[in-house]
């Protein structure tokens, strides 16, 4: 529901399914949901600025992007097994707010995010997944428009200044999938006597 709420919100809705990213097709079509650890996020906590290239029409053939510049700061809750994420952007005539609930499971042992905007005011369905070798793997099932999609959050190239997250639709339970919400961050420097 993260992002995919917020695109439905400012594309307009969908048109019939397309075939999409056919070049990297999944390793079979069952989404496994990664295992991750309770301090998983601690990389992202502190402030953030963030450059994002958001497909403006996904799974219908689109290839017009917008870009969107702003900031993200995210905040440790419950000695880190949960955080709070507050993101505000603008570009391409839109501005954007929203804010992630990200709570660990450890029966699960995986985090399970949750997403609301400023526009609607309701928190979706979790995406769920964790982290392993420096890469972050989340899933979940959405509607957009009158159809089911898988959706897919990737985080990568994670340092101690920059990480990337991208945001990927699949029409065709996880055979194919198509980036549409490219973020990248770059932390803002923490100013000396200033505390988070």
């Amino acid at each position: 529901m993260i992002i995919a709420s917020v695109l439905a919100l400012l594309s307009g809705l969908v048109a019939p399914p397309v075939a999409v990213d056919a070049a990297r097709p999944a390793p079979d079509s069952a989404i496994v949901v990664p295992a991750g650890g309770p301090h998983d996020f601690d990389f992202e906590f502190g402030a953030w600025t963030v450059h994002i290239r958001r497909l403006l029409h996904p799974l219908t053939g689109s290839t017009s992007w917008v870009d969107m510049e702003g900031s993200s700061v995210v905040r440790r809750v419950w000695q880190g097994r949960a955080n709070l994420g507050e993101l505000e952007v603008a570009g391409g005539g839109v501005r954007l707010e929203g804010m992630s609930l990200r709570v660990y499971d450890p029966v699960a042992r995986h985090w399970n995010i949750h997403w609301t905007n400023a526009n609607d005011g309701l928190v979706g369905p979790p995406m769920q997944g964790g982290f392993a070798g420096g890469r972050g793997l989340f899933y979940d099932h959405e509607k957009l428009g009158e159809r089911t999609i898988a959706v897919r959050f990737i985080f990568s190239d994670i340092t101690a200044t920059t990480f990337r997250l991208e945001q990927a639709f699949s029409p065709d339970e996880g055979r194919t999938w198509e980036p549409n919400w490219i973020a990248t961050f770059r932390r803002v420097p923490a100013v000396k006597g200033h505390r988070r």
